[in-house]
């Protein structure tokens, strides 16, 4: 499929996730927290999937918390999935969870009795040598660190400081069961997506999540890996949407609603999401924001055109 010169643009409102409502209890969570996970955002994602039918493989180099990929394996049904992110330690504790779940939860239990602030930074400097361990080390931190954030310094060395959480639930055993079922069919690597320029192939459907690019020159987040995700990879991001394109990929990208996004992907139908922003300093910050979702594909929604930002 060629790209397309006059893309559509269509912005579609702001609604709770699924995860949410009693009647969609089917749905996975994430067992992880993630600064930019899309929980949020499924309502709006759901009117812009491919049809399950044009489906093959599912791909997402940007893996994150994995939400997208529950929402997409529950309600598009994916025989086979590739899921891929830089964050090596991310990536073991999904591979711990689809292969040593027992043990995993077992070292989860172990946490949970010994939690307090103390044990917290004991933890922190900690660096097991099996998966499992490291798992349920990135877990605990991610349950139980200010706000759910994953961040290192530049050794590499995770560092954020304690949350003030009142009795926090350090894991729930039925939806770590039910993720591990999940991602049985699932192939899981540490990867850098431009490895998709060689193993993607036509009639995949891919996701990309990527770091987003700033609305202004101090909106950047300190990183989740020792990089950085500058302008260049944005650009070498939108050439590899290009390729995949001309290969006969089914593609949808999220990013945010900036006017150099809008540039690198003006061939292509672009649709306006709105999210909730959660993590910032200034609370008063925390809005609805913009964003956009790129496709190459044809969707059912047919919505008023909006304007790219001035």
């Amino acid at each position: 499929m060629s790209p397309r010169r006059s893309p559509s643009d269509n912005r579609l409102p702001y609604q709770r996730s699924p995860f949410r409502t009693a009647e969609n209890a089917t749905f996975l969570r994430p067992f992880v927290k993630w600064a930019g996970g899309k929980s949020q955002l499924l309502g709006q994602f759901q009117a812009l999937y491919p049809k399950p039918s044009s489906l093959g493989r599912y791909l997402e180099p940007f893996l994150g918390s994995g939400a997208v990929f529950f929402h997409v394996k529950a309600l598009l049904q994916p025989s086979r999935a590739l899921l891929c992110d830089t964050n090596a330690e991310l990536i073991d504790t999904f591979l711990a969870v689809r292969d040593e779940l027992d043990s995993l939860i077992e070292l989860l239990r172990q946490h949970q009795k010994q939690h307090c602030e103390s044990y917290y930074y004991e933890i922190r400097t900690h660096s097991p040598r099996t998966r499992a361990a490291r798992a349920a080390r990135l877990i605990y931190l991610n349950k139980t660190g200010f706000n759910g954030l994953y961040r290192v310094n530049s050794r590499g060395l995770f560092n954020v400081p304690f949350g003030r959480h009142v009795n926090p639930t350090i894991f729930n055993e039925a939806l770590l069961r039910a993720a591990s079922v999940a991602l049985r069919a699932a192939e899981l690597h540490s990867h850098d997506f431009r490895n998709l320029s060689v193993v993607a192939r036509k009639g995949d459907f891919i996701y990309f999540d990527p770091p987003y690019q700033p609305l202004s020159k101090t909106a950047y987040f300190t990183s989740y890996t020792r990089g950085s995700f500058g302008e260049k990879d944005q650009r070498d991001l939108a050439n590899l949407y290009t390729e995949l394109d001309r290969r006969g990929c089914l593609l949808m990208l999220s990013n945010s609603d900036t006017p150099l996004v809008r540039e690198l992907f003006a061939d292509f139908r672009i649709h306006q999401v709105s999210a909730r922003r959660t993590i910032n300093s200034n609370s008063e910050k925390r809005g609805p924001v913009p964003e956009v979702v790129v496709l190459n594909y044809d969707t059912q929604t047919s919505r008023k055109p909006t304007s790219p930002p001035r």
